[in-house]
């Protein structure tokens, strides 16, 4: 343990990882990415300019999701649809103020580029949404009473603005410990083969469960201080709340760690080549670990069958552990099962890494 943490150390990439790393993904995910869309371009078309139309385009204006270019016709809108100036077309027809002032409600029509499907949905989902709010408006402005039958009554738990930083940063936690944990120690035992110096550690009587621990446990150290980093960085720079306890957090780390560590471990006594071994972690951990977890796309989207392969990567029950220990508290039934979970995956690698590290030289 004294000679890997001294080569950890020496060694300024070692360190860069472990907190400086952490340190850009987590700018990266809180501030370069969002799930939400904000000034999204969109035409809009007046057929009918009574005061009613220009009262419903003037909301839309006015909303920080839309920003509303007003074009003349519908062939001008849809060029501009077609040449990607904006993303969405909204139409008022020439009775939509007729319809409404009789009580049979305007006709609105929306045009969105279906080239990206998830951005057309949240566009439908914020236009009716603007829509119902001018409703509203114009209800009370009459001194009419809304009616309550069929209303809908939505109410956000965890995360009432529906920020997606608070979604975002706690799961990028799991990448920076899946570099520490994996890519990092698929070098360790790589690096003694290629520099001759594996040989005279077998020739000495080092046991397995020795090797494994003094190559591992300064590894997990390192992994628990970059939690921490990150911890400070999510709760001082985005603001995201941690409502479950430090034990907990640690717990869920120490769990994902001793996984990620056996795997990263495997694939080093393998390959015993360290391009080798950086490019198998990179392919068999980061990257599931990554697509596969739930950080980014939704599991429960994706084909039935490769929901069944995300069981078999760590960062899936990782994301969702930290997710709610963030923003929910303790829950720990759920911790629990993902707990037991990680664990048997690292008790698999472990013993595949026992079955693959030589006892002495053939």
């Amino acid at each position: 343990m004294k000679k890997e943490s001294l080569q950890i150390v020496r060694d300024p990439s070692c360190l860069l990882v472990a907190f400086v790393l952490p340190l850009i993904l987590l700018l990266v995910y809180g501030y370069g990415m969002s799930l939400e869309l904000n000034n999204i371009r969109v035409a809009a078309v007046l057929e009918d300019n009574g005061p009613l139309a220009q009262s419903l385009v003037q909301t839309f204006e006015a909303s920080r999701y839309l920003k509303v270019l007003r074009r003349a016709t519908r062939k001008v809108a849809e060029d501009d649809l077609t040449n990607a100036r904006v993303r969405a077309v909204i139409i008022l027809a020439n009775d939509f103020s007729k319809n409404v002032e009789s009580g049979r409600g305007g006709s609105i029509q929306l045009i969105t580029d279906g080239s990206e499907a998830n951005s057309a949905t949240i566009i439908e989902n914020y236009v009716q949404g603007i829509v119902a709010i001018w409703q509203r408006h114009q209800a009370e402005d009459r001194h009419q009473i809304p009616s309550e039958s069929g209303t809908i009554r939505t109410r956000f738990w965890y995360n009432d603005e529906l920020d997606s930083r608070f979604s975002l940063v706690p799961g990028s936690i799991v990448l920076v410990l899946a570099i520490i944990g994996t890519l990092l120690t698929a070098l360790v035992v790589a690096r003694e083969w290629e520099r001759g110096t594996m040989e005279a550690m077998l020739a000495t009587p080092i046991r397995k469960s020795d090797l494994f621990i003094g190559k591992l446990f300064p590894y997990y150290l390192l992994g628990i201080g970059s939690t921490m980093v990150c911890v400070i960085i999510s709760r001082v720079l985005f603001g995201v709340p941690l409502r479950g306890s430090l034990e907990a957090l640690l717990a869920i780390v120490s769990v994902f760690l001793f996984a990620a560590l056996i795997q990263g471990f495997f694939i080093s006594t393998v390959t015993k080549n360290q391009f080798l071994a950086s490019v198998a972690a990179l392919v068999l951990s980061f990257l599931p670990n990554f697509i596969l977890s739930g950080l980014i796309f939704e599991i429960d989207s994706m084909p039935r069958w490769i929901q069944m392969f995300t069981y078999c990567f760590p960062a899936r029950y990782c994301v969702a552990s930290l997710r709610t220990v963030f923003l929910v508290g303790d829950v720990w039934p759920l911790f629990t099962r993902h707990m037991t979970a990680m664990a048997v995956i690292g008790i698999f690698f472990l013993m595949l890494a026992v079955h693959v590290t030589p006892r002495r030289l053939e």
